[in-house]
């Protein structure tokens, strides 16, 4: 009998509450489709609203449960008003990254049909390609955890950028193996470096272990770009990249590029990997001016469901999640194809709810085809 995955629901703050009502409302009606159980749901209270409320920013005993689940999702988190007293966002999420190593940030780049496309390019319809973040170090390595950064007095502030052979090694096989497995679905087959080795001895050593790594996935193409020129080559020809593998704050800011070229952050859908764990959540900000007005594109967030069940897929115990995260992909293009998403975000007439029930009625006549 198929199990239940344990998930652990951290909605945040902001639209962050609607996107991951939207995200359990079509899991749930995703796995009803393919005849599996519901998700065991473990709701955990975290945000800037529960820091401005108790003085804490995840409730006690919630990392806990949450190294106890079988996955987290998370909505979003933040409100621009509730700060630490150095200026920094509260920030819990940061800290579960260091604590879980999800060192592998899988943000996917695609653009639909009838969804805003910046470039005039023809072939910017074609965009579909990955952005691999590491997500523990690097220059957010001081972020996160509260007081790494060294704060001298009011004339300077120094923060550590770390990179580790360990994550390193982990990350770039991480980066091959997603690589392959989107060749055996059709892709390109091509893992692209993004560093700043030409100056930074620290890019230089991530580089040294991307080449030791690549003679282990001989079938896989592999290319280098300095993170200023892969800016411009994402603006100039994103539709020749596969699966990009660079630095946290790089992967942080070329994702959000990336995501405008096709759409906006609505449609920026990511998932943070470790060995042990991981993480689900849509890459866009807590948005708390739109909160509760039917406004938010839930997109984002339902994408990053089916990565979830793509992710709890390679357990065997999880397996039949496979054909449940594929339907959610299949209904959001199949929506797009023909003109029935249309978002608030992109000028359309269509809100959460309508928009969370239109997939909803798409993954059921998927179902029944």
């Amino acid at each position: 009998m198929q199990q239940n995955a344990r998930i652990a629901v951290i909605k945040g703050d902001g639209i962050g509450v609607d996107v991951a009502d939207a995200t359990l409302a079509v899991v749930s009606a995703v796995l009803d489709r393919v005849g599996l159980p519901g998700l065991n749901i473990d709701e955990i209270a975290a945000g800037a609203g529960y820091f401005r409320d108790t003085g804490r920013d995840i409730e006690p005993g919630g990392e806990e449960r949450a190294a106890e689940s079988d996955a987290i999702f998370m909505g979003a988190i933040g409100l621009p008003s509730v700060r630490h007293a150095d200026g920094t966002e509260i920030s819990p999420h940061l800290r579960l990254r260091d604590r879980f190593e999800l060192y592998a940030g899988v943000r996917p780049v695609r653009a639909y049909p009838n969804a805003p496309q910046r470039l005039a390019d023809p072939r910017a319809a074609g965009i579909d390609l990955v952005i691999l973040r590491e997500s523990t170090e690097g220059l957010f390595y001081s972020a996160a955890v509260h007081g790494r950064s060294q704060i001298i007095g009011d004339s300077e502030v120094r923060d550590t950028l770390r990179i580790t052979r360990s994550i390193c090694e982990r990350l770039h096989r991480f980066g091959f193996r997603l690589a392959e497995k989107r060749k055996a679905r059709g892709g390109k087959g091509l893992l692209t470096c993004v560093d700043k080795a030409n100056v930074f001895a620290s890019m230089a050593f991530f580089r040294k272990i991307f080449d030791e790594v690549r003679p282990e996935f001989p079938d896989i193409a592999t290319g280098y770009n300095y993170v200023d020129a892969q800016a411009l080559d994402l603006v100039r020809q994103p539709w020749a990249f596969d699966v990009l593998v660079t630095e946290n704050m790089f992967g942080d800011i070329l994702s959000d590029l990336a995501g405008g070229l096709v759409g906006g952050m609505g449609m920026a859908s990511c998932a943070e990997i470790g060995d042990h764990h991981a993480l689900f959540q849509p890459a866009h900000g807590s948005a708390p001016d739109i909160m509760g007005q039917d406004k938010a594109n839930p997109l984002a967030a339902i994408l990053s469901g089916a990565l979830m069940l793509d992710y709890l897929a390679d357990r065997t115990e999880f397996a039949a999640y496979a054909d449940a995260a594929k339907l959610i992909d299949e209904a959001v293009m199949a929506g797009f194809s023909a003109n029935r998403l249309r978002p608030m975000e992109f000028g359309g007439d269509m809100g959460t709810r309508a928009v969370t029930r239109e997939v909803i009625d798409l993954i059921g006549e998927s179902a029944c085809a």
